[in-house]
């Protein structure tokens, strides 16, 4: 990770994502973030084709999001690790940069039922992805620009939490960092140094979306 941070060009300041709104998850217990991760997808995946992204900063974290995340029918699921290979990487970011096109011809709000959704176009769609894999911005590669980025587990330094929104996030995109416990003090500090505001996620994360 530490070679691919120093290749990344300087992430862009967050006065630049003037649009972007910032917000955090209090979990009570670490056991408890997983349950906290699905609920919180059981309404934002059920929107028609919305692109997210979730960060992990580890292989570990992320087979264990993978694993929780792939039994929802209503998310096409991808992800991106260090030994995938290239074609493959090139296929996923693709795939969800055209997921992306799709839902910005398209802003209309959809309102979910809460009947399965068969076909995969039609399913919200997220990559999960650790720091090590983001997009490489140095190498060339555009940035993906999703509806809403999950901070699954909080970046010690402010310049990662940049990194993961200028690899991943939209010019108008959400954040949600999910916060336990101790991390308040992170979070805080992440706010301050950087110059940003991060609020208590509503309830009811459709109000925000």
């Amino acid at each position: 990770m530490d070679a691919i941070e120093a290749a990344s060009p300087l992430p862009q300041s967050p006065s630049h994502f003037s649009q972007q709104r910032h917000f955090y998850v209090a979990v009570d217990r670490l056991q408890f973030k997983m349950e906290t991760l699905v609920d919180l997808l059981g309404v934002a995946g059920r929107r028609s084709g919305l692109p997210m992204v979730l960060c992990c900063s580890s292989r570990d974290e992320l087979d264990a999001v993978c694993s929780a995340v792939s039994s929802l029918p209503y998310i096409s699921l991808a992800s991106l690790y260090s030994d995938l290979a290239e074609s493959e990487r090139t296929l996923v970011l693709d795939k969800f940069r055209q997921a992306m096109l799709r839902w910005n011809q398209n802003l209309a709000p959809q309102s979910a039922d809460g009947s399965e959704i068969g076909k995969d176009e039609e399913k919200s769609h997220m990559i999960v992805v650790t720091d090590t894999c983001l997009p490489l911005l140095a190498c060339g590669e555009s940035p993906i620009s999703a509806r809403i980025l999950i901070n699954y587990e909080l970046p010690m330094k402010k310049e990662t939490y940049a990194r993961r929104m200028a690899s991943c996030l939209a010019a108008d995109g959400i954040v949600v960092n999910m916060v336990v416990g101790g991390e308040v003090v992170t979070l805080k500090s992440v706010e301050e140094s950087s110059g940003l505001v991060i609020a208590e996620m509503p309830i009811n994360i459709s109000e925000i979306l």
